[in-house]
């Protein structure tokens, strides 16, 4: 059988409290008589219904607080029946304190749940050491203080880890609703990012056979067998999103974006430095390739187009610049996710037009 942690510590709070308390209870019941049998039932109500309350606020994850009118109460049935129980009886009530310190602790603030402790303590090692009929003993003094310690933490002990396990759960949820959000970004991202481009490419290739279909049959022939390289590297690029595992290459991105723009009349120059940067910075730099690639066949009007990097005091920086400007707002989304990208590794990415009506994409990222 599974007993959840809330009940579990409920139950050994009980029997703690149990412990500690049966003893007294029968004793003084059996020599207190009318009046001392009175004042236990009293005092045991004022005791126990407080500090049920106190625990079951600090299991809900109640904030601790001031000393609120329940705490007063509890503290007055823990110490005032032990000088007003007739017959001597009221030294059997010490066990109270003990679990008082439970409560303590659970609903006072540190700066103040501290020296009500200590001054617990010292009432706690004073009434232990003088019960001893023969005198004061340090040891009976040590153990009732050390009591009091034990009985107090491990009450609040008990409470705080039902607390922060459930605290944990709640966090261990929310990282994993976190993951699925972070995944679905991704991959509607990589979507995005790359489809995009891929079915841009198509519709470019498609309709350039159309228009040479007539004129040149082996040329349309030719551009209807790239639509279909392109076309299987698209459904290889939805596979790859889907197991979350995609491989770009700058080099790569660069011969295909340089073969895209020339197939759509864009001419294209090329100037990448020999640099050695690791797989992360190289992946992010093609994606940004292959996005102002996109942009510049599908928003703008552009004939020249240039593509180049170069590395300065540890960061690397791409620059895409071609002389037509899109329409303001015509991205779609891609510069958003070069953002990400390019924060993810610590860079920046940079969009704005020229003095010329051109426009240039930059990405600077530490190498």
């Amino acid at each position: 059988m599974r007993v959840s942690p809330q009940r579990l510590a409920v139950g050994l709070i009980v029997l703690i409290s149990v412990g500690f308390m049966i003893s007294p209870v029968v004793l003084i019941a059996r020599g207190g008589g009318p009046v001392g049998t009175a004042m236990l039932a009293v005092a045991l109500v004022a005791f126990f219904v407080p500090h049920y309350l106190h625990v079951r606020a600090a299991l809900r994850g109640a904030e601790p607080g001031g000393p609120g009118v329940a705490l007063l109460v509890q503290a007055v049935a823990a110490y005032a029946p032990i000088p007003l129980l007739p017959d001597g009886l009221g030294a059997l009530w010490w066990g109270a304190p003990t679990i008082l310190l439970g409560s303590v602790l659970l609903r006072l603030r540190p700066p103040l749940a501290l020296p009500v402790t200590v001054l617990m303590a010292v009432l706690q090692f004073v009434a232990a050491g003088a019960a001893d009929p023969r005198g004061f003993d340090p040891l009976y003094a040590l153990q009732g203080a050390t009591t009091l310690f034990l009985t107090g933490f491990v009450i609040y002990c008990v409470v705080r880890l039902v607390v922060i396990g459930r605290e944990l759960e709640q966090a261990r949820m929310e990282l994993a609703e976190a993951a699925v959000l972070r995944e679905r970004l991704r991959i509607s991202r990589d979507l995005h990012d790359g489809l995009g481009g891929s079915l841009a490419a198509i519709a470019l290739k498609g309709d350039l056979a159309r228009r040479l279909v007539e004129r040149d049959p082996g040329a349309a022939e030719h551009e209807l067998t790239e639509l279909v390289h392109v076309a299987r590297d698209a459904a290889q690029e939805v596979r790859q999103v889907a197991r979350g595992y995609r491989t770009m290459s700058l080099t790569d991105e660069v011969q295909r974006a340089v073969a895209l723009l020339e197939a759509s009349g864009v001419s294209c120059q090329t100037n990448l430095a020999g640099l050695e940067v690791p797989r992360g910075v190289d992946e992010a730099l093609a994606w940004a390739v292959r996005e102002g690639t996109t942009n510049v066949v599908r928003h703008s009007r552009a004939t020249t187009c240039s593509i180049s990097t170069s590395a300065h005091g540890g960061t690397v920086r791409l620059e895409l610049v071609n002389d037509g400007a899109p329409e303001p707002g015509a991205d779609g989304g891609g510069l958003t996710g070069l953002r990400e990208r390019a924060a993810g590794l610590g860079g920046s990415v940079s969009a704005e037009r020229t003095g010329n009506g051109g426009f240039r994409l930059a990405v600077e990222v530490p190498a």
